[in-house]
């Protein structure tokens, strides 16, 4: 599930706090780095367990409209396409699914009011016009909704992350990803797939003896950028100009100590990656100036221990 952005996202989030802190403990860092993993596969199951909640939303007020004593037609004789959806079927009846709900306690119960008001949403929309206007009743008709849903309604929702935020420190940035994970997890559904729990690695998701994995990158690299901060940091703050130094913001020096960490260590990942990785993570937790300096003094650093002999890699075009 987690590929390597996303690990160095999270090695990147506990290094910074320790630092932060002044909390320079590399077992308590590790258990928190182990903790944030998970939470992101939790995440993705907490997610896929709304779409029976938003259904029963939707049977609620086509009941509650029966009760009526001046009814509208449509509320004599409403359409149940939706209510009726083989997705919340097929998910309610996973009995694997409904175990790791009830393990994990996950209820949407609490949050009525953001099942009706994404319901409301969801049905002033043409998407969801022309999915009821369909005479096609399929599995595959009501993921292709549930697609929609997960990527319209939910994503940027304010109200949605405030929730999640209270549930758990760990998923404040993992719900992009958590939801694209859902919508391929309803493309596998659709296509007759059983529903199964994702590995936590993306390596475990693929075959072969010589995929390296994900879980022992993301362990050493933390180590590595731990048992490096004090030199790496040093190299950072020896090779910017005194007017340079006022730039130096945490976020800066970590990244930067992280792709140090990266380079010098793991043998099999070419420079260029290394570098363009931590660039990136610099666009979205740095300053505006973060990428160009990180990118300016990342790779000037890189190269310094490549001559000094303390970058080796063991493939042609990895330097």
């Amino acid at each position: 599930m987690l590929n390597r952005r996303i690990l160095r996202i999270k090695a990147f989030k506990v290094l910074y706090g320790s630092v932060l802190s002044d909390e320079k403990s590399l077992s308590l860092a590790q258990t928190q780095l182990e903790q944030s993993c998970e939470a992101a596969r939790d995440l993705y199951t907490y997610m896929l367990s709304i779409v029976s909640p938003l259904t029963q939303v939707a049977r609620e007020k086509i009941e509650a409209a029966k009760k009526k004593f001046n009814q509208t037609e449509e509320e004599r004789n409403p359409n149940m396409k939706f209510v009726e959806n083989q997705l919340a079927k097929l998910l309610d009846a996973d009995v694997d699914f409904q175990k790791l709900l009830n393990k994990k306690k996950y209820s949407w119960a609490a949050y009525d009011l953001l099942l009706k008001k994404v319901m409301t949403s969801v049905a002033s929309k043409e998407y969801y016009a022309e999915y009821m206007a369909s005479e096609e009743r399929s599995l595959k008709e009501d993921c292709k909704l549930f697609t929609k849903i997960f990527e319209e309604e939910f994503v940027d929702s304010e109200e949605l992350e405030m929730i999640l935020e209270d549930k758990s420190i760990h998923w404040n940035d993992d719900l992009a990803y958590a939801l694209t994970w859902c919508c391929r997890t309803f493309k596998s559904l659709a296509e007759g797939e059983s529903w199964k729990q994702l590995p936590l690695y993306q390596s475990e998701m693929m075959a072969g003896s010589d995929v390296e994995s994900d879980k022992l990158f993301v362990t050493r690299l933390l180590q590595h950028s731990f048992a490096g901060y004090e030199k790496y940091s040093a190299m950072v703050a020896e090779s910017v100009s005194g007017w340079e130094k006022d730039r130096l913001f945490s976020t800066d020096v970590i990244l930067i100590v992280m792709g140090l960490a990266e380079a010098v260590n793991f043998p099999t990942i070419p420079v260029k990656v290394t570098i363009n990785e931590y660039v990136e993570l610099a666009k979205f937790y740095g300053t505006p100036k973060s990428r160009g300096f990180v990118n300016g003094l990342l790779d000037r650093l890189v190269q310094k221990l490549v001559e000094d002999g303390q970058i080796n890699k063991t493939g042609k075009g990895l330097l």
